[in-house]
């Protein structure tokens, strides 16, 4: 009996998280699937040194299993580069505007930054983001209204085009724009920020911002998604959304275990998940990935230089 209480929670989560069903609290612990791809090896170790084969059996395809959706993102694909010239973005989400603002536009002038995604917007960061010389870099905006902190904003060298503000059922806000470079396919750019799953009853919220996301259009406009989708690839929602056919730029690099969110204000620190995504049209290809600190932010800045397709 014992070996089946260690093997069944490994079982029941390659279950959940194979059959899409989070649902309530395992919206939250499915997040953690890497960490427990890892932890699945020791149940597995655990019955096949007592012996308990059935049990090891059952371990062995929960660990499989796990491992079959969490190490492909380890391994850069094949892409060729899309032919046109690039395009260098950054999204932030500045935690309800306490991120270090200096260190952001620091970040912005030394990876020379095109498009800058901004999450948790609000007056007085905007005001001090100006003061700290962001216009000289980033003169073009869309920032919605800085009263509500949940709006993604944008920011932009370039001139930003047929601009918008995306709301769904959720109720959140987002800044939407279309870039057109010399010699490039127009490239419509929106900044995501989803509902959170902060408690059960945020649940539906999350949903419905999820659901609400603009879908790839492989034979449309060409388009990008970046920002804090408050899921990572591990949850059924953003997985469907990645379906209409989006390429997650961390998955494509090989990057897809860099964590880009912890809490920071609790005692209990528990470890980075990737819930900040920059999502590319398949016309497009990444050449370049990172993610970096954002000191004063529970989130990091998450980096893609996008080569555009040919106009």
């Amino acid at each position: 009996m014992g070996c089946w209480l260690v093997v069944a929670p490994g079982a029941a989560w390659a279950a959940v998280r194979l059959g899409g069903w989070e649902r309530g609290p395992l919206v939250h612990l499915l997040a953690y699937t890497p960490y427990a791809a890892g932890l699945s090896v020791l149940p597995l170790v655990g019955t096949l040194a007592l012996r308990r084969w059935r049990a090891a059996a059952v371990a062995a395809v929960a660990l499989a299993a796990l491992a079959g959706v969490v190490l492909p993102r380890t391994i850069a694909g094949t892409t060729s580069d899309a032919g046109g010239p690039r395009l260098r973005v950054l999204t932030a989400n500045i935690k309800h505007g306490e991120v270090d603002v200096a260190a952001l536009v620091r970040l912005v002038r030394e990876h020379r930054v095109d498009v800058l995604a901004v999450q948790e917007l609000n007056s007085d960061f905007i005001e001090a983001f100006d003061a700290a010389g962001i216009g000289a870099l980033l003169p073009h905006r869309i920032v919605d209204d800085p009263a509500v902190y949940v709006n993604g904003g944008l920011y932009s060298r370039v001139p930003l085009l047929g601009t918008g503000v995306h709301k769904d059922d959720s109720g959140f806000t987002q800044a939407y724009a279309t870039v057109k470079l010399a010699g490039a396919a127009p490239l419509t750019i929106e900044s995501v920020h989803s509902c959170a799953p902060l408690t059960v009853t945020d649940v539906p919220c999350w949903l419905a911002g999820l659901r609400g996301q603009q879908p790839a259009t492989p034979d449309g406009p060409v388009r990008l998604l970046m920002g804090d989708f408050n899921a990572t690839v591990d949850h059924a929602p953003l997985r469907a959304l990645l379906a209409t056919g989006y390429e997650d730029a961390a998955v494509n690099t090989g990057n897809g275990l860099r964590g880009t969110w912890r809490p920071i204000d609790h005692a209990f620190k528990a470890p980075p998940v990737a819930i900040d995504h920059v999502l590319i049209d398949p016309r497009l290809s990444v050449r370049a990935f990172a993610v970096w600190p954002l000191p004063g932010s529970d989130h990091s800045a998450v980096f893609a230089e996008i080569s555009l397709p040919p106009a």
